[in-house]
């Protein structure tokens, strides 16, 4: 099952979506809306078979596993903080999901949704597509990790239609937000971030910082034993015990 009725949607999110298009199947959602989106368009898809993930990396759903979806707004300054305005909206509409910096939902510590977002500056007016998957009905042996999740191996059902509605109104919400009061939208972040005050390591590319993270900053960087870090894949280290 995925979402049915597209008119339906349309409807209940014209305040904030001027077009609203479904998909039975696409190579990447993001790709399309970079292509040939305008601010206040959406994409949604059942099948995603060649979507991108952070540092290029190959992102799939299967068909009926996954609700796809990427919007189109106006660019704003803070380029940096529009994947985590996006992942508040998520959490908008999960409220036992957390955020791993900068942008991976997680139920636990278990990642159930992505998040990417692409900047256009090739036309008069830059643009911003930002994509989200969230894992909403999988069987255990078809997550593609074993620290994946989904919504339904939680325990959390969804109406797929109303939980679009829900995800595209909080978006609309989050990203308007961004463009206009970035420090609020900021303490919100901080409020749902998971992995401020825990022991990380990070993974920058050009080397491996293992430290503690002290906060989230007004860039959105994350600040770890002073210094502060723009992009990265972050590890949650567990607590070391206190037994042999």
């Amino acid at each position: 099952m995925t979402v049915r009725d597209v008119q339906r949607i349309q409807t209940d999110v014209a305040q904030w979506w001027t077009q609203v298009e479904f998909v039975e199947s696409t190579e990447s959602t993001n790709t399309d809306l970079l292509a040939s989106g305008t601010p206040g368009s959406v994409l949604l898809a059942d099948e995603q078979v060649g979507g991108k993930g952070r540092k290029g990396r190959v992102w799939t759903a299967p068909k009926g596993s996954s609700l796809i979806v990427s919007v189109c707004v106006e660019a704003s300054p803070e380029l940096g903080i529009a994947s985590l305005a996006a992942g508040v909206a998520v959490t908008d509409v999960i409220p036992t999901a957390t955020l791993k910096w900068p942008n991976d939902v997680l139920l636990g510590e278990k990642k159930v949704a992505g998040i990417l977002s692409e900047a256009d500056f090739s036309g008069d007016a830059p643009r911003v597509v930002v994509g989200i998957g969230v894992n909403v009905a999988f069987r255990q042996e078809e997550l593609p990790v074993d620290t994946a999740t989904s919504l339904n191996l939680e325990g959390i059902d969804v109406d797929w239609d109303q939980f679009a509605v829900d995800l595209l109104i909080a978006l609309g919400q989050r990203l308007n937000q961004w463009a206009t009061e970035p420090e609020a939208l900021l303490a919100d972040y901080r409020a749902v971030c998971s992995t401020i005050g825990k022991n990380v390591t990070i993974d920058t590319g050009a080397g491996t910082v293992e430290g503690l993270v002290e906060a989230v900053d007004k860039h959105g960087c994350v600040v770890v034993d002073g210094t502060s870090f723009s992009a990265g894949d972050v590890t949650h280290l567990r607590p070391k015990g206190n037994g042999a």
